[in-house]
């Protein structure tokens, strides 16, 4: 094969590409060149997947790269070329289109092309367009684990994407895609044995980067909530309000493992913001249970994943992505084996 040739070729047709933009390029930058870019990378993997080329694609690219930077400049480097290659060969043209018109830039989209798995790509693709991430956020986002820190995990995939898919068509905002399974509260500085109160004071001092990690469109409204009942005062640890949901957010703290008896709590706190709290157009509270250890069956048991409270554990100290992994991995079995047992109920129950 002569390289020479064949980059002779593909330099034509991306120069085409190039010029034919320019104008564009000059009116909307941010939303032209992510589609010059993925149309690069898209003319490159097909003319590289013709006539056995792949063995010396990358050569080619080098090749490509030098008379590029000649004529447009040294953005046209190897690297952004193979950055290129990769969205094309990660994206359809949909979703692009998708993406660029609702302002993700080349960067986000650089950034989520090497998340290997689908189905991540498309959680990471629509939540940043759902809550505005800059590239910092997404990046963020992505090494903390939010995919696999969110009750997304303890669902089952087709579940998954359907919530995607309504985020996508403008539906309301699905609870699943905001509350998650666990929580980093490594930058309290909390170290050995301590009490709600100072877990609670903790939070309040560093408010800001808790609401960070609860995640876009929480505001914080009160702290240790006065609800009087039949002349009996309780108190809720944190009050919230979810814009993108339109709820109240009731969040209690509590040392160990989750106990029914917070269910019932829980319970009570919002059926009363619900009658004296909830403002016309909103919808109905619901309730965050933040518990220093997992117990996943008493949770399972009481299906609080089905309900208007969630459950989930916060952690002083940042754990191991091996961690995570495990726990989205034992959480994902569980799913499959209920799954498996109701089918196998309703199975039974037609029988009869």
């Amino acid at each position: 094969m002569d390289i020479n040739k064949d980059t002779e070729g593909l330099y034509l047709g991306i120069s085409q590409l190039i010029d034919s933009s320019k104008q564009r390029l000059a009116i909307a930058v941010n939303t032209e060149l992510p589609m010059l870019y993925w149309q690069v990378g898209n003319h490159t993997k097909t003319f590289i997947l013709q006539g056995e080329r792949a063995a010396y694609g990358q050569k080619i690219i080098v090749s490509l790269s030098k008379r590029l930077i000649l004529k447009y400049g040294k953005g046209w480097s190897s690297q952004h070329l193979r950055h290129c290659l990769r969205i094309a060969e990660t994206f359809v043209e949909s979703e692009i289109v998708y993406a660029v018109r609702r302002q993700l830039s080349w960067t986000h989209l650089r950034t989520i092309s090497y998340e290997n798995d689908p189905l991540k790509r498309s959680f990471y693709l629509k939540m940043a367009i759902e809550f505005r991430w800059n590239t910092r956020d997404l990046s963020d986002q992505m090494d903390k684990m939010l995919f696999e820190r969110t009750v997304l995990a303890q669902k089952p995939e087709e579940q998954i994407k359907e919530a995607l898919g309504e985020l996508e068509d403008n539906k309301t905002l699905d609870p699943d895609l905001v509350f998650k399974s666990s929580y980093l509260l490594d930058f309290l500085g909390l170290q050995n044995t301590y009490s709600e109160k100072n877990l609670e004071d903790a939070l309040i001092t560093h408010l800001q980067q808790f609401i960070q990690e609860l995640g876009n469109g929480f505001a914080f409204l009160e702290r240790q909530k006065c609800i009087m009942i039949d002349g009996e005062d309780y108190h809720l640890d944190l009050l919230f309000f979810h814009r993108k949901l339109k709820r109240l957010v009731a969040i209690d703290l509590k040392l160990g493992k989750f106990k029914p008896k917070y269910k019932a709590q829980m319970e009570l706190y919002l059926r009363w913001l619900e009658r004296n709290e909830m403002e016309e157009g909103e919808q109905k509270p619901i309730g965050l249970l933040l518990c220093s250890e997992g117990n996943t069956e008493h949770i399972e048991l009481l299906m609080l994943d089905e309900s208007e409270i969630k459950v989930a554990q916060y952690l002083t100290e940042l754990p191991s992505k091996e961690w995570f992994t495990e726990k989205l991995h034992r959480a994902i079995e569980i799913t499959k084996m209920n799954q498996d047992s109701i089918n196998q109920s309703k199975k039974s129950k037609k029988i009869e």
